[in-house]
C-alpha cells in the first residue's frame, strides 16, 4: 500500500520514498527552525492569555464583579483568535505565491514587535487607553500566529521524506508545549522572585519584554534557511504555465472547500480543550477555588513538560498506522476525559492541589495524541499550489471557537464551583462534532481513491 495514502496523505507519493527532498541535513535544519520559531511564537501568544487570567482582570479591566472582569479580560484573548483566520488568509495567499520562508519570517517579526509592546502598555488614569492598546496589540498577535503556523509546518513537512512527514512535522507542533513551558516558567519565576504588589505593578511585563528574541530568530531563518524544495518545484512549474494563476485562497475554497471546513471541524475540540485547560483552569483555580498563582502555574508547567515527548511519539505512530486513526484517538480521548477532568478540578482545594494536577496532566497527555500528527495531516489534505492557504485556514478557523472557550467557561461556571461540570459537557459536544468531521474526511479520502482507480483503468 502507498505509505502516503495510508498515512492520510495525498496521492502519488511513492511507498518506498525515504529520502528528504533537500537531504538529511536540510530537513534537520528545517525541523530546528520550525521548533524554534513556533516555540517562541506560542510563548508570545500564550503569555498574553496567562496575563489575562492573572493580571488584566485585576488591573486594566477591574470591576466590582469578578465574573465581568474575567469576561472582559478574556474577551481581548478571544480577539486574537478572531484575527488568526485573517492572518491565515493573507499569509496563505502570499505564501502560496511567493514562498513559505519570507511569510514565516514576516510573521515572526510581527509577533515579536507586538508582544514586546504589550509589556509597555501604561497604567493610566485614562480608562479606555490601556484596553484599546491591548486590543490592537492582541489583534496583531492573532494576525502573526495566523500566518506563522502554516509557514513553520510547511517549512518542515515539505523538506521531510514523504513517509516521515508525521514525525518531522511534529517538530513544528512541539512549539506548543515548549512555548507553554517557557511562558509558565517565566511567569512562575516572576511570582517566586517578587512580592504580589511588585508582580502586579511591573513583574508581569518582563515575559513580554523577552519577546525581543523573536527578531533574532526571524533574521536567522531569513539568513540560513532556503525555500522548500516542493515550493521551488511549484514555482518552476508555474513559470511555464500558459494561463495566469488565480488567487490561491479562491482556488482552495473552490476546489477544497469541503475539506477546509471538515479539517477545521476536527480541531474544534482540541483548541477549546487546550485553552480551557491551560488558561481557563488558571482562572477557576485562583479565583473560584482560592489556590495560589505559583501552585497553579507549577501544575501547568508539569503538564506542558509531559507533552513534549508524547507529541513526536504520536506523530511517529501516525507515520506507521495512519494520521486519521491516531488523530481520532486523541479526539475521542478528550471527549471521554472531559467530565471527569472538570469534576476533579471542582473538588480540588488549596490544601490538595494534586487533583488539579492530575486533571491538567492527563488532559495534556490526551491532547498530545491529536497534536502530534496534525501538522502532517493538514498539510497533506491540500495540493502544494494551495497548501499554505488550505492548511492555515483549516487550522485557524477552528481557532475562533478556541479563543471564545475561556469566556464560555466563565459564563458556564458563573462563579459557582458546582457548575464546573458544565465545562466538561461542552467539551464532550465539541468532541462529537470533531469525530463527525473526521469521519467526513475519511469518506472524502475514500471517494478520491476510488475516483483515482477508475481514472487509471
Amino acid at each position: 500500500m502507498n505509505v502516503g495514502i495510508a498515512a492520510g496523505g495525498a496521492p502519488g507519493l511513492p511507498a518506498t520514498s525515504t529520502r528528504s527532498p533537500g537531504g538529511p541535513r536540510a530537513v534537520r535544519k528545517a525541523a530546528f527552525a520550525a521548533t524554534l520559531s513556533t516555540s517562541l511564537e506560542w510563548y508570545d501568544f500564550y503569555i498574553y492569555a496567562t496575563a489575562a487570567a492573572l493580571v488584566f482582570n485585576k488591573t486594566f479591566f477591574a470591576t466590582d464583579s469578578e465574573v465581568v472582569a474575567a469576561m472582559s479580560s478574556f474577551a481581548t484573548v478571544a480577539l486574537g483568535f478572531v484575527a488568526r483566520p485573517i492572518g491565515g488568509v493573507v499569509a496563505g495567499h502570499f505564501g502560496d505565491k511567493y514562498g513559505r520562508k519570507p511569510i514565516l519570517v514576516l510573521s515572526i517579526l510581527l509577533m515579536g514587535v507586538s508582544t514586546t509592546l504589550v509589556g509597555f502598555v501604561p497604567n493610566t488614569s485614562i480608562v479606555w487607553l490601556a484596553p484599546a492598546m491591548l486590543v490592537a496589540l492582541r489583534l496583531l498577535q492573532g494576525l502573526a500566529v495566523g500566518g506563522q503556523w502554516g509557514g513553520a509546518v510547511l517549512i518542515v513537512t515539505e523538506y521531510a521524506p514523504p513517509n516521515r512527514r508525521g514525525f518531522f512535522g511534529s517538530f513544528a507542533q512541539l512549539g506548543i508545549p515548549i512555548g507553554m513551558v517557557l511562558g509558565n516558567g517565566v511567569f512562575l519565576a516572576m511570582t517566586w522572585a517578587l512580592s504580589s504588589d511588585a508582580f502586579m505593578s511591573w513583574g508581569w511585563r518582563v515575559p513580554f519584554w523577552i519577546s525581543l528574541l523573536m527578531l533574532v530568530v526571524g533574521f536567522a531563518i531569513h539568513r540560513y534557511l532556503k525555500e522548500t524544495p516542493e515550493f521551488q518545484a511549484v514555482e518552476a512549474k508555474l513559470e511555464t504555465a500558459p494561463a495566469k494563476r488565480r488567487s490561491p485562497i479562491l482556488e482552495v475554497v473552490r476546489h477544497n472547500g469541503g475539506t477546509l471546513l471538515l479539517a477545521g471541524g476536527t480541531y474544534l475540540v482540541g483548541i477549546a480543550m487546550f485553552y480551557i485547560t491551560m488558561t481557563g483552569s488558571v482562572q477557576v483555580a485562583t479565583i473560584n477555588l482560592g489556590m495560589t498563582r505559583s501552585d497553579v502555574l507549577s501544575w501547568i508547567l508539569v503538564a506542558a513538560v509531559v507533552m513534549i515527548p508524547i507529541v513526536p511519539t504520536t506523530a511517529y505512530l501516525s507515520d506507521r498506522y495512519g494520521r486519521k486513526l491516531i488523530y481520532g484517538i486523541g479526539i475521542a480521548g478528550m471527549g471521554i476525559w472531559a467530565i471527569p477532568m472538570w469534576n476533579l478540578i471542582g473538588s480540588a482545594t488549596p490544601e490538595n492541589t494534586y487533583r488539579l494536577g492530575i486533571a491538567v496532566v492527563v488532559s495534556c497527555i490526551i491532547m498530545s495524541i491529536q497534536t502530534g500528527p496534525q501538522a502532517a495531516l493538514f498539510s497533506e489534505l491540500f495540493p502544494p499550489e494551495t497548501r499554505y492557504s488550505g492548511a492555515s485556514l483549516g487550522y485557524q478557523t477552528a481557532a475562533i471557537l478556541g479563543g471564545m472557550s475561556p469566556m464560555a467557561m466563565v459564563a458556564l461556571v458563573d462563579g459557582q464551583v458546582d457548575n464546573i461540570w458544565r465545562v466538561g459537557l461542552m467539551i464532550v459536544v465539541l468532541a462529537v462534532i470533531a469525530l463527525l468531521c473526521l469521519f467526513g474526511l475519511v469518506l472524502r479520502d475514500g471517494k478520491r481513491r476510488s475516483d483515482t482507480r477508475i481514472s487509471e483503468r
